[in-house]
Order: structure tokens, then C-alpha cells, then sequence
């Protein structure tokens, strides 16, 4: 039997195993939600990455964050979180300032038009979780939040061959 995957993707023949399988169904759904996410967001003028550094400027509170503390905790890395960060400042989302204590430190914070932005995402960005996963029950969800979990945290602690 040709499983959903197969026929969308028009391979014809059979996964080399099921692990390349729900490696590539992974990938699949993460396109699909992503793609999703950007169109939903795409009217507020922000990209998915753009709302992940809203997040978590908005989350660092008036302390801020540096840019190695925002690369770490990006969802989807950004090499290039400077870069990321100018566009963002150029649109008064956030604004950045160094450290007394080492000038080399530059922390960024998010600014009240950030603030409001982030905020007003909140309730469209929670529908937009609750719709596309409405398939799964809250039990159902659970374990696939323990079984990706169990995916990084092997990951991380093996190195690849």
C-alpha cells in the first residue's frame, strides 16, 4: 500500500525505511505549517522568524537580549541574527543598546510599538495553533510533544554519524 506521503510527493517507489519515511512526513507537515504561519502573518508585515524574535524580545522584558541569548532561543535558526535584528529596529520593533560593563555586548529590547504588535498576535496566532492542529486530541498531542522531544533530546546527546 502507497502511503499518503508517497502518492502526494508522486514517488513511485517504496521509502528506503520507515524511519526515511516519518523523516520526510516531519519535514512535509513542518513546510505546510510554516507556509501557513507566513501567510497568516504576512498582513501584520512579519515573517515567522520576525514573530519569533517578538516573542522573545517581548518575553526578555526591559532586560533585553543579547544577540547570542536571541540566536539561541530562535524556534528556526537565523545565522545572520544582526542582520535580522536592523530590519526589525528599522521598522521601530525593537531598538538596541551596548553594555556599560563590555561595549562588545549589544542587548536588544522590544519597543512599545513591538509590544503592541506582539500583543495584538497573540489571539490570531493561538486560532491559527488550535485550527491546524484540531486533528489531534489533547492525549494525541501530548505524545507527539514527547516524541519530538525525544527526537531532539537523542540529538543532542549523539553525536551524527
Amino acid at each position: 500500500m502507497v502511503g499518503k506521503l508517497q502518492a502526494e510527493i508522486q514517488q513511485h517507489k517504496p521509502f528506503t525505511s520507515v524511519e526515511a519515511e516519518a523523516l520526510l512526513n516531519i519535514l512535509r507537515t513542518a513546510d505546510g505549517l510554516t507556509r501557513d504561519l507566513e501567510t497568516m502573518l504576512k498582513p501584520y508585515g512579519l515573517t515567522s522568524t520576525q514573530y519569533n524574535l517578538l516573542r522573545i524580545l517581548r518575553g526578555a522584558g526591559d532586560r533585553g537580549a543579547t544577540c547570542s541569548a536571541i540566536g539561541e532561543r530562535m524556534i528556526k535558526r537565523d545565522p545572520d541574527v544582526t542582520r535580522l535584528l536592523d530590519r526589525m529596529q528599522k521598522h521601530g520593533l525593537l531598538r538596541r543598546s551596548r553594555q556599560a560593563k563590555d561595549r562588545r555586548l549589544v542587548t536588544a529590547s522590544i519597543t512599545l510599538k513591538g509590544r503592541r504588535l506582539a500583543d495584538d498576535l497573540d489571539a490570531p496566532v493561538d486560532a491559527f495553533h488550535r485550527h491546524r492542529l484540531q486533528a489531534l486530541s489533547k492525549h494525541k498531542l501530548a505524545e507527539l510533544i514527547n516524541n519530538m522531544e525525544r527526537i531532539r533530546n537523542q540529538h543532542a546527546v549523539a553525536a551524527l554519524p
